[in-house]
């Protein structure tokens, strides 16, 4: 049974090790300024291993951001990147911000706008490396 947490205490490793299995050429990051500056964030556990995550990230009042989607490869096709982003939409709007962005590579498409109910929208990006 997979059980979703608001926000639980999260070790670097356990992100470490989720990450590296699901993005390729991942390095291990410390992920504590991710936490202690988010609006919050979802994770997802399957008997205590953690196999899902999403991060909300937000401007401290209307604009929020999802980030780093991540289900291990193991549990994908299952729905739980889908309940993941659901929980964070719920985090976001009890916090009282009025929009969710997401930027994601165009094979993802299907998933945000069609699963989870994102609209397309025109945005910009400038690559800083």
């Amino acid at each position: 049974m997979i059980e979703y947490r608001q926000s639980p205490k999260l070790e670097n490793q356990q992100l470490n090790v989720l990450f590296c299995r699901s993005w390729e050429n991942w390095k291990d990051r410390d992920f504590r300024p991710v936490l202690t500056r988010n609006l919050g964030h979802i994770a997802a556990f399957e008997n205590d291993r953690l196999i899902g995550f999403v991060n909300i990230a937000w401007d401290g009042g209307e604009h929020a951001f999802l980030l780093d989607t991540t289900v291990h490869p193991d549990f994908q096709r299952r729905g739980i990147g889908t309940q993941l982003t659901k929980e964070a939409i719920q985090l976001a709007r009890n916090a009282k911000a009025s929009w969710l962005h997401v930027d994601f590579e165009q094979k993802h498409s299907e998933f945000y706008l069609r699963s989870c109910g994102f609209k397309s929208t025109a945005a910009g990006l400038f690559r800083l490396d």
